[in-house]
């Protein structure tokens, strides 16, 4: 006989805490980054949503873009305090904080916690589940993500050679850490170590309160693949991101537009299909400079029996011009592009959330909201690449549409 729903234990209450702080000295607003056409904060969220047993998911940040596109990939937003948000502040104090303001917006205890870091783009839900199910599930006191690790780790100085001890050898220099350096055992017959993989972390709420850091107790390692450990500290681990997305996301469900989530792409103009850049020569007549590449971009969307449109509140004749060469109806000097874009679907009998908008500055923003797929160029506003569901890589003028274009038509383009 089923058991009454009154009388069933309560799902444990697994809160997913992504600390994402605005300032970064590395890569400048690391944590919008774009990877794979998606902000790293954005893919963190969409990962602890699809996760089985995550309840909520809160993003913990003191930066208003960050927030933002948080909000936009669906996680609760709790803003960090100025004591909390500098570069000596702990992730733990962070995880703390925002378990107490969730506890006391919500009024329920947490019972498990994860800290997961978005600055590991390739982070996946089965990983955050199986962290969070060796602590809710297997009765772990505290989990981590670790990855198979078979190198000889060495260390430089004096102090590691008193440290590593006689098998390390005396005085300065290089010294064995993980190993006798008079024995070079092959990789089968040495004991498996592993890499803590710095992405997520499950820990028993109460324990966790109690001890004040991320291991206590019993912790529970969790395998993961070693080809998806990596993090984004400076901008050649971003470029090399950026160069394995197209291979690691292939699989995944996807996160960029295809041909069968839209029927239309509306462009914005200047700081999407030019470099925002004016040159004005003696009479006063401005010209911009375009990517002939967006034209071939556009070409195949056209083919493909795509709706499209120039949206621009630029009043300058250069608009419709290009607008001209392009083909594409055009729009321009538009006060409310919104009210326009508006009217434009109705007309054209267009669903918005089938529409793609491409923009760059925050005059934009009205018609993110609208949409189903805003896209952000890189180089835009951080606001705007903060409420944008997908980032190119290419700026604008740069070849950014025709990068849209392949997301939407495939790589063959």
């Amino acid at each position: 006989m089923p058991t009454p729903p009154s009388s069933r234990p309560a799902a444990p209450t697994v809160v997913a805490v992504i600390p994402a702080r605005g300032g970064s000295k590395g890569v400048p607003a690391k944590n919008l980054a774009a990877v794979g056409g998606v902000p790293l904060i954005a893919r963190a969220v969409r990962e602890c949503r699809a996760a089985r047993l995550v309840t909520d998911v809160v993003v913990s940040t003191d930066d208003a873009a960050i927030a933002g596109a948080a909000r936009g990939a669906g996680a609760v937003v709790i803003r960090r305090p100025g004591a909390l948000a500098g570069d000596t502040a702990t992730s733990e104090a962070a995880v703390l904080h925002a378990m107490d303001a969730y506890e006391a917006e919500h009024g329920r205890p947490v019972d498990a916690v994860l800290l997961v870091q978005c600055t590991s783009p390739f982070l996946i839900r089965e990983d955050i589940d199986a962290v969070a199910a060796a602590v809710v599930e297997a009765g772990a006191d505290s989990a981590l993500t670790v990855a198979p690790f078979h190198g000889f780790v060495w260390r430089e100085g004096a102090d590691a050679a008193v440290e590593a001890g006689p098998a390390g050898g005396p005085g300065p220099g290089g010294t064995g850490v993980n190993h006798d350096t008079s024995f070079r055992p092959r990789r089968q017959d040495r004991p498996q170590d592993f890499l803590e993989t710095g992405a997520a972390y499950a820990m028993d709420a109460a324990g966790f309160r109690a001890a004040g850091h991320r291991f206590f107790g019993r912790t529970e390692l969790v395998r993961t693949d070693p080809a998806r450990v990596l993090e984004v500290d400076d901008p050649h681990d971003l470029a090399r991101a950026r160069a394995l997305a197209p291979l690691l996301d292939s699989a995944r469900p996807g996160a960029l537009p295809t041909r069968d989530d839209i029927d239309a792409v509306v462009l914005d103009f200047d700081g999407t299909q030019t470099d925002d850049r004016v040159l004005v020569d003696s009479d006063g007549r401005e010209m911009v400079a375009v990517h002939r590449g967006d034209g071939l971009g556009i070409a195949a969307l056209r083919k493909a029996e795509l709706k499209l449109l120039i949206l621009s509140t630029e009043v300058n004749p250069v608009v419709a011009a290009r607008a001209d060469k392009l083909r594409l109806p055009v729009l321009h000097g538009i006060d409310r592009k919104d009210l326009a874009l508006k009217q434009w679907c109705e007309e054209q009998g267009i669903a918005p959330e089938r529409v793609l908008y491409v923009g760059n500055d925050v005059n934009d923003l009205p018609c993110f909201g609208l949409v189903g797929w805003p896209v952000a160029v890189a180089g835009a506003h951080d606001v705007v690449r903060g409420a944008a569901r997908a980032v190119t890589s290419t700026p604008g003028g740069s070849g950014a549409i025709r990068e849209i274009a392949t997301w939407i038509l495939g790589p063959t383009l």
